[in-house]
């Protein structure tokens, strides 16, 4: 499959945000791309770097104006989009992915399991955890999970996707460059050696208020290397992912098996 990555940066306006998201999408089909996927929070600026700030205005449902335009986008282009935005359901919010299909229509919603509190990150106040833990999403392509953010430092998130079956998970993140780049970097492909799976991770770019996102978006291979890896700069990333490879390792190296996990279903 070819996946593309939308390393972006974001304004305070909604309108805005989509806008730069549907230009992105057309951009990615014009590459070539099956599927395209964002950073955390795509559509809104980075009010969690704030405690206790009314984030309302960039709270949106399913049925909201901006997630309708982007499924419109996806079906009028045959694209697969994965957007990560704020999202309202029964009442409670969570950060959450979409997973939309090519004729437009959300085959599901994954939201962030594990919600902390930490410097520039204060989750808590904004975010509910998810009931429904992770998720994993069949498309003609190959299997695909999703974590989110944080989720990912927790070793259980990433082994969770591979044995229900994933060869692909996406990270949408919100990176800041006071954080541990390249610590970021071999915590991903240790994950997507150990599990057999390509770890594709996406990151915002520019400066909100008081912090500077990262960018350095990253797909790294089932054999722990580097497919792929972004500069700091706004940039549409696309890449071919051969997901037969991740297949190929799970054969080789069945150690979720040995444990007394699911067995990967054979591609």
């Amino acid at each position: 499959m070819r996946l593309a990555m939308a390393q972006m940066s974001m304004s305070e306006s909604v309108d805005e945000n989509l806008q730069k998201t549907l230009e992105l999408m057309e951009s990615a089909k014009d590459g070539g791309a099956d599927m395209i996927f964002f950073p955390e929070l795509q559509l809104s600026p980075f009010f969690p770097q704030y405690e206790g700030r009314d984030a309302s205005r960039w709270l949106l449902t399913a049925e909201s104006a901006a997630v309708k335009a982007i499924c419109r986008c996806s079906r009028s282009l045959g694209l697969w989009v994965s957007p990560n935005i704020y999202l309202e359901e029964n009442g409670k919010r969570y950060d959450a992915s979409l997973m939309i299909d090519a004729d437009g229509e959300i085959k599901g919603v994954s939201k962030m399991v594990y919600v902390a509190d930490a410097p520039y990150f204060y989750e808590r106040g904004y975010y509910t955890p998810s009931d429904e833990g992770f998720r994993v999403y069949a498309t003609p392509f190959g299997s695909v999970g999703v974590v989110i953010c944080f989720d990912r430092h927790i070793p259980l998130s990433i082994r969770a996707c591979a044995v229900q079956g994933a060869e692909l998970v996406l990270i949408p993140t919100a990176n800041i460059s006071s954080e541990p780049s390249e610590l970021f970097e071999w915590e991903v492909r240790v994950q997507a050696y150990q599990n057999a799976v390509f770890a594709a991770m996406c990151n915002r770019v520019g400066t909100e208020g008081e912090v500077t996102f990262a960018g350095q978006s990253l797909i790294a291979e089932p054999d722990g290397g580097l497919l792929f890896k972004a500069g700091q700069k706004e940039q549409l990333c696309i890449a071919d992912i051969p997901l037969e490879r991740a297949r190929e390792a799970w054969r080789q190296r069945p150690w979720l098996a040995l444990l007394g996990e699911e067995k990967r279903a054979e591609g």
